[in-house]
């Protein structure tokens, strides 16, 4: 009974999160990209260029699009994900058209505004529906079908199809500048989701080498409450044995820390690398709460 609970106040929160994700893609597409003719990148980019060339309304087109390729790729997704999936679509082709008839927006004349504005909605409404564990598109169960047959990773069978998306724009339009604009609205779009699913993190990664090792990873635990690890290492002529510390810190502490170090060791080196995500709860990402 327990589990049970669980499981439905999980798929509640699920689909939540895909009716805002689907509302927001919606505003985006009917409201921003449409109105100015910018293809986005997956499968509303396809059904965008099919409404372009055709009567067909939007939301007819992108059940066109995507119900067939979700109804190929059933066999390869589970049975949760593609009743989301299907849900999601449904919600969105909908939405689309119901936005694109009754909600009264004023006419942009700025393709600049319709690109970024429709790129950063549409990329928090796929983040949205990608953390529900649905998807907004055909075009990832494609590239789930194609990476279980081939050697071809996923992330490259989207690009791929963008990039086709993106060429038949220019063929169709014939305009140089409505592809660059689209170009455009495809980056700001996965640059939100990125940030969306990895976080905006803020935290850098920190390899220290230095005789002074031991002072080193003292001082950071005493003055600044971080806990790190320490690697062994050797030099390329394996003459000297070394030990790098390894440590994340925050940003904003990342001076704090050069300060220490080249007090105690000022021929210490430090290598500072960005963190794209850092999970955990552990005594690594202690002291964060003490971050000013």
């Amino acid at each position: 009974m327990i589990s049970q609970r669980i499981n439905w106040i999980e798929e509640t929160k699920n689909l939540l999160k895909i009716l805002l994700g689907s509302a927001l893609m919606a505003v985006a597409i009917s409201l921003f990209l449409v109105p100015a003719k910018i293809i986005t990148g997956g499968t509303p980019g396809l059904a965008m260029i099919i409404y372009f060339l055709s009567d067909i309304s939007m939301g007819v087109a992108m059940l066109l699009v995507n119900i067939p390729l979700l109804i190929a790729g059933f066999h390869f997704v589970d049975l949760g994900f593609a009743i989301r999936s299907i849900i999601t679509m449904i919600i969105t082709a909908v939405l689309v058209d119901v936005t694109a008839a009754f909600v009264p927006f004023p006419e942009l004349h700025s393709l600049l505004l319709s690109t970024l504005y429709g790129g950063i909605l549409a990329g928090i409404g796929i983040a949205l529906v990608l953390k529900a564990q649905a998807s907004a598109g055909g075009t990832s169960i494609v590239a789930r079908i194609l990476s279980q047959y081939t050697s071809i990773r996923p992330a490259q069978t989207v690009l791929f199809m963008d990039l086709m998306i993106l060429m038949a724009v220019g063929f169709i339009f014939r305009n140089m500048e409505q592809l660059l604009w689209s170009m455009i609205s495809i980056y700001v779009t996965a640059q939100v989701i990125d940030k969306l699913l990895t976080g905006a993190v803020s935290e850098k990664i920190v390899h220290i080498v230095s005789d002074q090792y031991q002072a080193i990873s003292q001082a950071i635990q005493q003055q600044l409450h971080r806990d790190g690890t320490l690697l062994p290492g050797t030099s390329f002529d394996q003459q000297q044995n070394k030990q790098i510390l390894f440590v994340v810190v925050h940003a904003r502490r990342l001076p704090a820390l050069r300060k220490l170090v080249k007090t105690i060791d000022p021929e210490a080196i430090m290598v500072v690398i960005e963190a794209s995500e850092v999970l955990g709860n552990s005594r690594l990402r202690e002291g964060l709460k003490n971050t000013p």
